[in-house]
């Protein structure tokens, strides 16, 4: 199983200790392939910075344990897919998973969310991603 996390998945893991930060300790034990796309790490880091006034030690720290825990990394997609989401600032998560051939992108947001799919990704919140391992 293949997924893609976008960025307020991985910022709810380092800021409680809730399903979110469930997710990213499967994906740091390998229970799922974890592709990190580099317009969410960025994006991960400047809110950090920006909203939460994290210093730059700290951003290194949080970003190393995201970067670890990835099965893979894709680029920024040469091929946006402009026009999908009713949020434009979405779509490159979208061209991301389309690009990681993803079965999942695990979003909290609802611009995401109400596409219910993307390509053969399925776009489904955190608690419904967690309910696949039936653990």
């Amino acid at each position: 199983m293949k997924a893609v996390l976008d960025t307020n998945v991985l910022i709810s893991a380092f800021l409680s200790d809730g399903i979110c930060s469930r997710i990213l300790r499967r994906a740091r034990n390998r229970e799922f392939a974890f592709v990190l796309c580099s317009p969410v790490i960025e994006e991960f880091s400047r809110i950090f910075k920006d909203k939460f006034q994290f210093n730059n030690a700290e951003i290194s720290f949080f970003t190393a344990i995201v970067s670890e825990a990835a099965h893979e990394e894709t680029s920024r997609p040469e091929n946006p897919v402009p026009g999908i989401c009713r949020d434009a600032s979405d779509d490159y998560i979208l061209a991301c998973a389309a690009e990681a051939k993803a079965d999942f992108l695990v979003t909290g947001d609802d611009d995401l969310l109400t596409l219910v799919s993307y390509g053969k990704t399925k776009i489904i919140r955190p608690r419904d991603f967690e309910m696949l391992f039936g653990d």
